[in-house]
């Protein structure tokens, strides 16, 4: 009988409130781990989604109630609330990771993490940048132009597709630029999802100058219902992500067997959540538009139909 990983029984041993952290997975508008993935990947991939959900739930402040996190990141329960010192915290807590002089992480989710960047050995970079865009988050609530809103998704997105390629060994300078264009189209297709959701958080992430363009104010993200210039707007922005996702999917032809499968999954989850906005009429106010199960998975045949082979 196989021994377990030293991830599996990180994971094993965690508590409730990360175990409920990474069945948040369930919620991706993509698959996160699939089961057809070699074991070594599902764990690897598991793992960096735990600390990707954590960091931001710290930058949304939704974490569980009580304050655990904090006291598990050195912190008094009373800082659960003060989300720049859990960042910090979390931050210093990373470096462990990596080899800390204080002895190993202190979170679940990041002794769960260490394994994995040992066997891959996967470095703190695009980790560091996923915690610098939830500070961002703290400090930014408006974005003035597309270029603006493309260096925040630099951080809030692209770190995670480079890890997919460094855990399953196929990173390279041309599929780490078609996955940035996959990463970012993904997070734009979420920030459009979640317009009325930012809202309530006092974030926008529609940009100001196309805001003005389409005649759009702040006070007409706040309707029950969209109106023909926020329909408008939204149309837009749904196109200008597409097309990131068309500029990247031929990294899904550059690789082959079960990791084609994985990123097809992430191409035709942002296409068919895209199709979701569209399908809304381009109303994404009344809450977020959600793909179904059998949209996602045409979408997903589509890109394997359609993405070109290379190799």
């Amino acid at each position: 009988m196989r021994p377990p990983s030293d991830t599996a029984h990180a994971r094993a041993t965690l508590d409730a409130s990360a175990r409920a952290t990474l069945d948040k997975a369930a919620t991706e508008n993509f698959p996160v781990a699939p089961a057809f993935l070699p074991r070594a990947w599902r764990d690897g991939l598991m793992a960096v989604y735990g600390y990707a959900r954590l960091v931001d739930d710290i930058g949304d402040g939704d974490l569980a109630p009580g304050g655990r996190d904090a006291v598990l990141l050195g912190l008094d329960p009373a800082a659960a609330d003060d989300r720049l010192a859990l960042l910090d915290a979390f931050e210093a807590d990373l470096l462990r990771v990596f080899g800390g002089t204080d002895g190993p992480p202190r979170h679940p989710l990041l002794l769960n993490l260490q394994p994995v960047v040992r066997d891959h050995g996967l470095t703190p970079e695009p980790f560091l940048g996923l915690i610098e865009a939830n500070r961002q988050d703290q400090r930014v609530a408006r974005y003035e132009t597309y270029g603006d809103l493309l260096a925040y998704c630099e951080l809030s997105a692209n770190p995670v597709g480079r890890l997919v390629l460094s855990l399953t060994g196929t990173a390279t300078p041309e599929r780490i630029r078609r996955s940035d264009e996959i990463c970012t189209a993904l997070q734009i297709a979420e920030h459009l999802q979640d317009v009325a959701e930012d809202l309530g958080r006092d974030r926008i992430y529609l940009p100001a100058e196309d805001m003005r363009r389409f005649h759009v104010g702040e006070a007409d993200l706040k309707a029950p219902t969209a109106g023909a210039s926020v329909r408008a707007l939204v149309a837009f922005e749904t196109e200008r992500a597409r097309e990131l996702l068309d500029e990247g999917t031929p990294l899904v032809g550059s690789v082959h067997g079960r990791l084609r499968l994985l990123l097809a999954g992430f191409v035709g989850g942002g296409r068919a959540a895209l199709r979701a906005v569209t399908a809304a009429g381009f109303d994404v106010l009344p809450g977020p538009p959600k793909p179904t199960r059998s949209g996602l998975l045409r979408e997903v045949a589509a890109v394997l139909r359609t993405a070109p082979r290379k190799g």
